[in-house]
């Protein structure tokens, strides 16, 4: 569930969800439906890290991410790295020769593997092992991981490769859904990520250049980290970066993880629905139901049928979200000239 600071009465729900519906739809802060919060962005900010970065949006929400990579080696062929089994074998064993496959000489293409990156979630009021930070840091991982470029990046040789870890610091409490904060300061943080350069050759023990101003970029140029968007849809209008009151009326809640592909146009690396607020909130109450306005009680049953009738009374949302729906919303993200290619260019022109 997306945590929401919107203590509203169902009146105030209904008023919103009205709002919201219409055409165009009047959100509380005055933004379009494709509008950001605006936000303060820099990056390498600690000078201990291999990458980091932080952005502030207007709300006050703000997140801090830094990135360390150190050299681990890597655990022999043929066993299971973190439920990953790797075929490959090494060497000889009993006078037969075993061939080299994944890591070695076989499938290069192929070469890195999930269980390198880590990503760990710290969020004020929240233990690491709370379902929100979970979920929240499984969402980021899935996107990170959807291609083969990070993981590739980390292998050094058979013997050795990156290891790296992802802290995402969340420096105040979330007033709405955190996972656009979070994934557009990890995108700046991964995007200004650099390694030593490697000056060893092979096989050997990796030996690296001591001049970080020969640093080689984490994602090499002309490839970009995901990033992922929060959609929400009130009635006919789908919302992108929804408020915690926006959250509170929502009909249905999207987050959609996209980068550039090798045709320069955005490819989908996962998509992922959210149970929204909207549901736990309680009912509105009709006039005619409610004995404080001087109505009657009805039988159950009548008040039910007056309930699923009445307009402009506050009813929680309920079922799943039509595929359209879904295709609308990816589609918004995806297209030549849309959201997501609008982020990521803004996001490119953040300087150092």
């Amino acid at each position: 569930m997306a945590p929401t600071s919107a203590n509203l009465s169902p009146a105030e729900l209904s008023y919103l969800h009205n709002s919201l519906s219409q055409t165009p739809p009047i959100r509380p802060d005055g933004r379009s439906p494709t509008q950001f919060r605006p936000l303060v962005a820099e990056s390498e900010i600690l000078p201990s890290a291999n990458g980091s970065a932080r952005i502030c949006f207007a709300d006050g929400t703000e997140a801090v991410v830094g990135i360390k990579a150190e050299v681990e080696k890597s655990a022999g062929f043929g066993r299971d790295i973190a439920g990953e089994t790797e075929e490959a074998g090494l060497g000889t064993a009993g006078g037969n020769e075993i061939e080299m496959e994944g890591m070695g000489k076989g499938n290069e293409g192929n070469k890195g593997r999930d269980a390198w990156v880590e990503v760990q979630i710290e969020m004020p009021g929240y233990r690491d092992d709370d379902a929100l930070p979970v979920f929240l840091g499984a969402m980021l991982r899935e996107s990170l991981l959807a291609t083969e470029t990070l993981k590739n990046r980390l292998y050094i040789n058979r013997r050795f490769h990156w290891r790296l870890y992802i802290d995402i610091l969340l420096l105040s409490a979330p007033l709405s859904y955190p996972l656009p904060l979070l994934s557009l300061t990890t995108h700046l943080a991964l995007q200004h990520t650099n390694l030593p350069a490697l000056i060893s050759e092979q096989d050997e023990d990796p030996l690296f250049n001591d001049d970080w101003d020969a640093a080689v970029p984490l994602y090499p140029s002309g490839q970009t980290p995901p990033v992922t968007l929060l959609l929400a849809s009130v009635g006919p209008n789908i919302l992108f970066d929804p408020s915690g009151d926006e959250l509170a009326v929502a009909d249905a809640v999207v987050a959609v993880s996209v980068a550039p592909s090798a045709e320069k146009q955005l490819a989908v690396m996962a998509v992922r629905m959210v149970d929204p607020p909207s549901r736990l909130t309680g009912a509105g109450t009709p006039d005619v139901l409610n004995t404080a306005t001087g109505g009657a009680a009805p039988a159950k049953a009548e008040a039910l049928a007056v309930r699923e009738t009445e307009s402009g009374v506050w009813r929680p949302p309920r079922g799943g979200v039509s595929r359209s729906l879904v295709a609308r919303m990816i589609k918004m993200v995806v297209e030549k000239g849309g959201v997501g290619e609008e982020i990521l260019e803004a996001l490119d022109k953040v300087e150092t």
